[in-house]
């Protein structure tokens, strides 16, 4: 008769597992297919803002039109945010980037070869609302087939692709955007600044493409109760890393063995189908029951109050963030316009920021009017150049030294310090673009708020993260980054609004919003973020 130590040998949970699958080939791999992951979702919310100058023509742009392409791959992002929360905890980690990925690759050649602007708003919207669930599901997947020891750095990794994507954008926008390119392809005719959006959509192709050759998250597999494929995936990343055979992963297969998940106390192999299903319904019972209880403290006290001001206080930051980050390549385009302008002409105008500011908008709306009346003589024209996006390549190295910055001025200067010193500095830089008198002190003043407004903008979630308990981070954090993204979404509409009344109430609404967040941060009780979030914004 066998022994009972011979028939229960000892659990392994999923943080054993995943640490016996070790660190080799298999990560590796999975990061180098992050890189494009991450351009595609940086891509997604910050194309349109390179365009603009060079779209307005062929599309008939006003300052709104322009607000509204900013702003609405925000609102596609907010509607379907809880769609793909739902399908990424019953569906897979890895089925949702493959599909989200695909249907944004859809979505951004659409753009591409869109004729109008209504056509080329409605792929933008439709991009967001497929990228949502993409952008969410990406750090999550990575720390999931992640062992303890290595969790902290794949984050502070995926932040810096983040922000690699951030820079590179604009030096694709200097090599393709000056091309004066006239492609027909059947009835459509497509610019260059269509070929530019054409080719951001490369970086979601590719991840579509290579999501394929990994597996499913074991963890996601365990909850729901496909134990022999989490067990092959253990040990399909076993082999990767160590080039041993796959049976020799350490969690052995005995016949009535059971290893166990910490966690949800589901077992990795077993060869009963019928128990695997039913224990996969509980799971997910358990799973929808768990989601509740995790809304209900956020709406009670004593988190109540505490949750409104997070949203409030990460609505504001995202606000003033995302709205001067995303105007600041049309400000810049009309800087270039305009210094040539005066150069041509051999004037001595004023290159103060109002001043550009006011030939712009007028600019715009002559040609408009020009475009209603179907005037011949009232030639639409922009001029861009290289050096029209010389200034944001400086920007975004700018925001490129913040995120390498920001985890140890968090660590050595203290959470509710650095977002006080961040937000007043950045709601300080946005007032003061309104006595900047040259395009070298714009692109100064532009730097160090998109620098500060980084650092802030990042601490805000990481703040937030240690002052709710464990139970309640990752619903928080979600729920805020819907409230910035509201923020997002309202500030670009605003801005061009604003434009319209004059120099000072655009940079004043930015300033407001930065500035009147400073007693939050006040607020804050984490001294110290031992976890930094980076989050491409």
């Amino acid at each position: 008769m066998a022994s009972t130590t011979e028939t229960t040998p000892a659990a392994a949970d999923f943080e054993t597992a995943i640490d016996a699958a070790g660190f080799g080939m298999f990560n590796v791999l999975l990061l180098i297919a992050a890189v494009p992951a991450a351009m595609g979702t940086v891509y997604e919310t910050s194309t349109m803002s390179y365009i603009l100058p060079s779209a307005e023509c062929d599309l008939q742009l006003s300052l709104l039109d322009k607000g509204i392409l900013n702003a609405i791959t925000y609102a596609g992002m907010i509607c379907s945010a809880v769609m793909w929360g739902y399908l990424a905890d019953t569906k897979g980690r890895r089925n949702l980037l493959i599909l989200g990925y695909a249907a944004d690759t859809f979505c951004v050649l659409g753009g591409a070869f869109s004729q109008n602007r209504i056509q080329l708003m409605v792929f933008k919207y439709l991009g967001g609302f497929c990228m949502s669930g993409p952008f969410a599901v990406l750090m999550t997947y990575l720390t999931e087939l992640h062992g303890r020891k290595h969790r902290q750095r794949i984050m502070m990794m995926v932040g810096i692709m983040f922000s690699i994507a951030t820079l590179t954008l604009p030096g694709l926008a200097m090599v393709i955007l000056p091309q004066e390119w006239d492609i027909h392809i059947w009835t459509l005719s497509l610019s260059s600044w269509q070929v530019f959006v054409a080719i951001t959509a490369l970086p979601s192709l590719l991840s579509f493409m290579l999501f394929f050759f990994f597996p499913e998250s074991p963890k996601f597999l365990m909850s729901r109760g496909r134990n022999q494929e989490a067990m092959d995936a253990f040990k399909f990343m076993y082999h990767l890393n160590t080039r041993k055979p796959k049976d020799s992963f350490p969690p052995k297969k005995h016949k009535e063995d059971k290893t166990v998940s910490a966690e949800i106390k589901l077992p990795i192999e077993n060869n009963n189908d019928l128990q695997d299903a039913e224990q996969g319904s509980k799971a997910a019972s358990m799973k929808k029951t768990s989601g509740f209880s995790q809304l209900r403290p956020l709406f009670t006290k004593p988190y109540l109050g505490l949750s409104l001001w997070v949203y409030l206080l990460n609505f504001c930051v995202l606000l003033g963030q995302n709205t001067m980050r995303l105007w600041l390549p049309q400000l810049f385009a009309s800087i270039n316009e305009y210094e040539q302008l005066m150069a041509v002409s051999g004037e001595s105008g004023s290159t103060s920021i109002c001043s550009i500011l006011e030939y712009s908008v007028n600019r715009t709306q002559a040609q408009l009017e020009a475009a209603t009346r179907n005037d011949s003589l009232a030639e639409c024209h922009v001029n861009i150049t290289a050096s029209t996006y010389t200034n944001n390549l400086i920007v975004a190295a700018a925001g490129f030294v913040a995120y390498m910055l920001a985890g140890f001025l968090v660590n050595l200067v203290g959470v509710k310090r650095i977002m006080t010193i961040g937000l007043f500095a950045a709601g300080c830089c946005s007032i003061g673009m309104y006595w900047s008198s040259s395009a070298i002190s714009t692109v100064a003043i532009a730097s160090l708020f998109v620098t500060m407004g980084s650092i802030s903008a990042t601490s805000v979630i990481s703040a937030s993260v240690n002052l709710f308990p464990t139970s309640l981070r990752t619903m928080i954090v979600s729920l805020e980054m819907m409230f910035g993204r509201m923020g997002s979404l309202l500030g670009n509409i605003f801005f061009p609004a604003l434009m319209g009344l004059g120099c000072v109430p655009p940079f004043f609404m930015v300033s407001l919003f930065m500035l009147g967040k400073l007693q939050g941060c006040k607020d804050a009780s984490s001294e110290n973020c031992i976890q930094l979030i980076l989050i491409p914004f």
